[in-house]
């Protein structure tokens, strides 16, 4: 398929839309789910099922919560999911008006390590943000790899037809930032300021 020019902009979400806080949301997940904090933190996460889920191997969200439920025997619903999640995420009102600014100069999406529940869980967790971006939602479990790893970057770039000199990336992980630019991604680590990070997306539009 033919590549376009139009800018691309890609944000990371936690820690650069929205701050995270897990030691928020386990107490929340184990009061949904009848459980404790540490079953949960030692089945789940502990044993790498989180990380495993990020990789793609549960591709739906359905898929995710009966894993989920099989191994924690925690059974929570989308909404209880979301529910969870929101208890720990906070809006990072700057970013946000950095990734309005950047749909102005281009296209945006979201690309995140994240599992497939979170892509289905988006909209109500984060509805400024969808309203921004719309259905440009790329997470790990459906792409089947993780940030750094720089077929995350070229598995975007591809979906969106985008050359790397066209696109932009933002993360709070230096890692990530240095993962896209190996493939010649323009990134930019995300260290809090808000300011910065807007005159970096306007700058790259400009260029």
């Amino acid at each position: 398929m033919p590549q376009t020019a139009e800018p691309l902009y890609l944000f990371d979400f936690d820690h650069t839309l929205y701050a995270y806080d897990f030691r928020k949301r386990l107490p929340a997940l184990a009061e949904l789910g009848g459980s404790t904090e540490y079953h949960l933190a030692k089945t789940w996460w502990v044993a790498g099922y989180e990380l495993r889920a990020e990789n793609g191997e549960w591709p739906t969200a359905e898929e995710y919560l009966d894993q989920f439920a099989e191994v924690t025997g925690a059974r929570l619903t989308l909404s209880e999911w979301t529910k969870a999640r929101r208890a720990s995420s906070t809006a990072i009102p700057g970013s946000i008006a950095a990734l309005a600014a950047a749909a102005e100069c281009g296209r945006v999406a979201v690309l995140s390590n994240n599992p497939s529940v979170f892509a289905a869980a988006l909209p109500e967790l984060a509805p400024d943000v969808v309203g921004i971006v719309g259905e440009n939602v790329l997470v790990s479990a459906c792409l089947g790899v993780r940030k750094p790893q720089a077929l995350a970057f070229e598995s975007a770039l591809e979906h969106y037809r985008t050359r790397p000199a066209d696109a932009f990336f933002v993360d709070d992980n230096r890692a990530n930032v240095e993962g896209s630019e190996r493939v010649g991604i323009s990134g930019c680590w995300f260290q809090g300021d808000t300011d910065d990070l807007r005159r970096r997306v306007e700058a790259f539009a400009e260029r």
